[in-house]
């Protein structure tokens, strides 16, 4: 999810205070906390959070359970999102909307009067009410956020969009709350002008929509600018950063291979290459060997290469799983184990893999996320070195192809485009029965028989349990290893029969990255693995073309 969403769910949860057919109601909620006890004011905002929380999550349920395309949803949420807008916007569109429900708020002030006792359960009684009879009748604000807590990939990000939102509602209406009487003196300015702070809010979640809907990759309008690739920097870097910033520093290291210890304050007077990888990223694994090429051409010239291996599994932080990926890729530079993110965190790094390059006095002078621009680096770093401008590495044709399958996550927490039943929605220690849907669409997975899931990865738990995924791609990859580390073979079949020869069984030896399928060309078609036993462990699948 991105900081868009966030915002844009806090913002929503302010406007529920200044919505039409909340203000008339809202006298009664602050007499109702007055006239009770001390603790009766948290039992209301807890009952609402707790309510509002409920009915969100039975939405995404019922969502998973009709297994509906989940970006469908979203491409409709940014339509619907846009329509709230304008009802927040239009004054005539307001009106209409508070008419239609004016009624709602009537009952829940009939209701909220048969509500008895004066303590922290009748509180979260009260408050629950609130938050049911008010979703409807708030319109467009409680009804925004409820579109965006649906179309989030994973329960986690559902609820934190949760508590996004409860914060930007919740707050205010506990200091509501203990206040009592005393605020209503002071919501004349609000009842006033309701309409230009609606107005407002409309015009934030609009621009927050078309931010989204535009592709943008939001994160970056929230990254300090000395962290952004721009301009060129001086005439001698290409692509180079407007303003180079000192070289954080390697904070944290849980480990070091192929070197002792460094730090980068040590390393001035070298140009240094910060690589962050980690062994299972098919990303990083294809940016290897121009890394690998570049330290043998560089290192006597002066250039120290240092990857940051930053796991994103948790098998990805066993050295001896590193150490083997060193072996098999060639790696002799310097790697040092970021297990807890410590120099990833301290460099604001946000992507694998990502090089920062740093010049002689500590300066980072240019960056570059993702793959490609192998050329660029490249002569970037004969310049740096002071070398003749030599032939540079030149970039591979592009691994990805328009309309090609997503990198697909298959643990909860960032589990998308799953169908079938039940809804994969939260990790779960116990085995489920999954049946496969009968029409799996493209780009969707499904399980078929005993898994269990968790929130980086699903397992078999029983044999013949099958994974299926209708791909668009040239090659197919998935992350996978075993949970007693021993062998075992997966059998694999391609819309329905098994693959030729050989590549019709796999056999998994360990936790990293494996090629399952390579067509001739750019295709789409349905995968299934089918486990030989229980244990067979499946994290990510990646794709190239």
């Amino acid at each position: 999810m991105s900081t868009v969403d966030i915002v844009l769910a806090f913002a929503e949860g302010l406007a529920v205070v200044i919505s039409p057919c909340i203000l008339p109601v809202l006298p009664l909620v602050l007499g109702a906390s007055a006239l009770g006890g001390r603790r009766r004011p948290y039992g209301i905002i807890v009952g609402f959070i707790l309510s509002f929380t409920a009915f969100a999550f039975g939405s995404r349920w019922l969502i998973g359970a009709l297994g509906l395309d989940l970006d469908l949803v979203k491409s409709a949420s940014y339509g619907l999102l846009a329509a709230l807008a304008l009802v927040l916007i239009i004054p005539a569109l307001s009106r209409r909307f508070a008419r239609l429900t004016s009624g709602m708020a009537d009952r829940a002030a009939t209701l909220s009067t048969r509500m008895t006792g004066d303590g922290f359960i009748s509180g979260v009684g009260l408050g629950g009410l609130i938050g049911l009879v008010w979703t409807p009748c708030a319109g467009p604000v409680l009804a925004a956020v409820l579109v965006q807590i649906i179309r989030q990939e994973s329960d986690a990000q559902g609820l934190v969009t949760v508590l996004a939102f409860a914060s930007g509602a919740g707050v205010p209406m506990l200091l509501f709350a203990l206040l009592g009487r005393k605020v209503l003196q002071h919501l004349t300015f609000i009842k006033q002008h309701s309409e230009g702070l609606q107005r407002a809010f409309g015009v934030l979640i609009l621009f927050g929509v078309g931010l989204l809907a535009s592709g943008v990759d939001p994160q970056r309008l929230f990254t300090p600018a000395p962290m952004i690739a721009t301009a060129v920097a001086a005439p001698m870097i290409e692509d180079g950063l407007t303003q180079p910033y000192a070289a954080p520093e390697l904070k944290g290291v849980t480990g070091w291979l192929n070197s002792q210890p460094l730090t980068l304050a040590d390393l001035k007077g070298k140009v240094v290459l910060v690589d962050f990888w980690t062994y299972s990223c098919i990303n990083c694994i294809r940016t290897l060997p121009h890394i690998t090429e570049w330290d043998a051409k560089y290192r006597d010239k002066g250039l120290v290469i240092i990857g940051v291996h930053a796991p994103e599994f948790a098998f990805e932080k066993k050295t001896e799983n590193v150490q083997a990926a060193l072996q098999q890729y060639g790696i002799r530079y310097p790697v040092a184990q970021d297990n807890n993110l410590d120099t990833w965190t301290n460099f604001n790094n946000r992507y694998w893999p990502a090089h920062y390059l740093i010049d002689r006095n500590g300066q980072v002078v240019y960056t570059h996320f993702g793959e490609g621009k192998y050329d660029v680096t490249e002569r970037n770093i004969q310049k740096l070195l002071g070398e003749k401008a030599a032939a540079a590495a030149t970039d591979d044709a592009s691994p990805f192809s328009a309309g090609q399958t997503p990198e697909t996550y298959l643990g909860s927490a960032r589990a998308a485009n799953f169908s079938g039943t039940p809804a994969l929605l939260a990790a779960s220690a116990a085995e489920e029965d999954f049946h496969a849907a009968t029409t799996l669409p493209r780009h969707h997975w499904s399980l078929n028989g005993a898994w269990q899931v968790a929130d980086d990865k699903i397992t078999s738990a029983a044999t013949k349990a099958e994974l299926r995924l209708h791909f668009v791609a040239k090659k197919v990859f998935l992350v996978l290893g075993t949970a007693d580390n021993q062998p075992q073979t997966v059998q694999l079949a391609l819309n329905g029969k098994p693959l030729p020869g050989d590549a019709a069984t796999l056999t998994v030896t360990g936790h990293r990255l494996y090629q399952l399928v390579e067509l001739p060309a750019l295709d789409h078609g349905e995968l299934t693995l089918t486990a030989s036993r229980p244990g067979l462990e499946a994290y990510a699948f990646t794709f190239g073309s």
